[in-house]
């Protein structure tokens, strides 16, 4: 099985077995970067752009790092090296990297949709590495290959995304993925960060974090995203702390095996306690190592790669 478009955009278009597929090639890729040598030739003569116009530190290196793995040539751009500084429209920087013949573009901007253009203007696959606050389809499925690693299914779980739920990108591509894939989504947060109308995506909303956490196998954690607030959305942060934070007593409220997690960066002290993010719970980091297998499935997937054949490449090192 292959995934039927050559991009990936957002998760809302993938069926839940393409879903499946991408989680089960990471699994199989991720052997690679046990190995004490964490390449093969997937990828050798394929050119990939990073073209992050927002800033990024985990999901760029997250990518670089695949990419290295799979053997691809990457080249690095970002706003402040290129022409659109000088006043270059996102269309006619697209067209002058189309001209150099990358066989990936994988795209971070502030305005949603921005990635869906360029893949129409594009002959090469373009990768969502987050577009406002659209989605960041593969967050989600770092998250989902996290929560299968550890629960061993997504089906038929609780999940509670508590936070800065209006701006974030991650919380949207979870919503589809994890609704997708059968698990009950929960949300809680400042009625200020809580879209208008979201329960029509298949979820519930708490006001009071408590009940959101009440029972639940997994909890997401979001950032709050001061950079993407024009107003005062709440009193302060430590007001904040105190309605939403997560520390132990709240994490009590979940099953005893429930695993916390978070996108990053973390705020200590704003959304998460550091007894709570260095906690046993947590699989903070366990995401960050995850991320690296789930891009290099995409990537291997979208060059053509049938998810079976990811076997064949972990027995293939590079010489």
């Amino acid at each position: 099985m292959n995934l039927r478009s050559p991009h990936l955009l957002g998760i809302e278009p993938l069926a839940s077995e393409e879903i499946t597929l991408i989680l089960d090639t990471a699994e199989s890729l991720a052997q690679i970067s046990q190995r004490e040598i964490k390449k093969v030739p997937t990828l050798r003569g394929r050119t990939v752009v990073n073209f992050f116009v927002e800033p990024s530190t985990r999901t760029r290196s997250s990518f670089e790092i695949a990419e290295k793995r799979l053997s691809a040539d990457s080249l690095n751009f970002s706003p402040g090296a290129s022409s659109l500084v000088k006043g270059e429209t996102l269309a006619d920087t697209a067209r002058n990297l189309e001209a150099m013949a990358p066989d990936f573009i994988v795209i971070r901007h502030s305005e949603p949709g921005a990635p869906h253009m360029l893949a129409r203007i594009c002959r090469c696959s373009v990768i969502n590495a987050g577009d406002g606050a659209h989605e960041h389809p593969t967050q989600a499925l770092l998250d989902a290959y996290t929560i299968r690693q550890k629960k061993g299914r997504i089906a038929g779980l609780r999940v509670a995304i508590v936070g800065d739920i209006l701006h974030s990108r991650v919380v949207r591509s979870n919503i589809f993925l994890l609704r997708k894939m059968g698990a009950e989504v929960v949300l809680s947060g400042p009625p200020t960060l809580i879209p208008q109308g979201i329960e029509r995506l298949g979820v519930k909303v708490e006001g009071r974090i408590e009940a959101a956490l009440e029972g639940v196998d997994v909890i997401m954690m979001l950032r709050v995203q001061l950079e993407r607030q024009t107003r005062g959305y709440f009193p302060s942060l430590r007001e904040y702390f105190r309605l939403y934070g997560l520390t132990a007593p709240r994490v009590r409220l979940a099953r005893p095996d429930a695993i916390i997690m978070h996108p990053g960066p973390i705020n200590r002290g704003v959304e998460i306690d550091s007894e709570v993010a260095d906690g046993p719970w947590s699989v903070i980091l366990e995401q960050v190592t995850n991320g690296v297998a789930v891009r290099m499935a995409v990537l291997y997937l979208l060059s053509g790669g049938a998810g079976g054949g990811a076997e064949e490449e972990i027995r293939n090192p590079e010489a």
